[in-house]
C-alpha cells in the first residue's frame, strides 16, 4: 500500500481532534492585544497519526504584541519567519513539514525582490527540498506598519520522528 493510501485510510477512519497552537515565548495571543482580536495563532488538527497545522497570518510582532522592525522589510520578514519557526517548534515540527505558504506583501512591486531574496536564503538555510507551494499577494495588512504577513500549512505523521521527516 502506498504512503498516500495509508494516509487516506488513516484520515477516513480517524477521530478529528483540534486545539489552538501557541508559543508565548515568541508571540502573545491576539485576544491579549489592547484591542483584542478573535483568532488563534494556529490550529492543530490530529487525524489519527496525521497532523495538520494551520498557522494563522503571522507578522513581525514580538511576544508582547508589539510590531517590531518598523520600516525595515527584510527585518520584518526575518522576524515573521522566526515567529512561524517558533510556532512550528511548539508542535514538534519544522519548516520541513510546511507544505504551503501564503505571503501577503503590503507593496509587492517595491518589496518582492527583497522578499524573494530573504525567503530563498531562509529556505536554503533550512535545507528545504522540495520547497513549499506558495502564493504571493499584495494586501492591506491589519496594521499599517506591517509590510509582510505569512500564513502556513504544515502536515506530518506523528508516528515518525522529525529527523526521519526531514530526509
Amino acid at each position: 500500500m502506498s504512503a498516500i493510501q495509508e494516509i487516506f485510510d488513516t484520515i477516513s477512519h480517524a477521530a478529528v481532534a483540534k486545539r489552538a497552537v501557541t508559543n508565548h515565548g515568541v508571540l502573545n495571543e491576539a485576544y491579549c492585544y489592547d484591542k483584542p482580536s478573535s483568532f488563534s495563532r494556529g490550529m492543530r488538527i490530529d487525524l489519527g497519526n496525521v497532523t495538520i497545522l494551520l498557522i494563522s497570518g503571522t507578522a513581525s510582532i514580538d511576544e508582547h504584541g508589539v510590531s517590531v522592525h518598523l520600516g525595515d522589510f527584510r527585518a520584518q520578514m526575518r522576524r515573521t519567519l522566526s515567529n512561524i519557526t517558533g510556532l512550528l517548534a511548539a508542535e514538534g515540527c519544522t519548516w520541513h513539514d510546511i507544505v504551503r505558504t501564503t505571503c501577503y506583501l503590503r507593496d509587492i512591486e517595491r518589496d518582492y525582490e527583497a522578499f524573494n531574496e530573504e525567503r530563498t536564503a531562509f529556505y536554503k538555510e533550512q535545507g528545504l527540498d522540495p520547497l513549499p507551494a506558495s502564493t504571493g499577494i499584495q494586501a492591506i495588512l491589519c496594521r499599517p506598519e506591517l509590510l509582510i504577513e505569512i500564513e502556513a500549512i504544515a502536515m506530518f505523521r506523528t508516528d515518525t520522528t522529525a529527523t526521519s521527516r526531514e530526509q
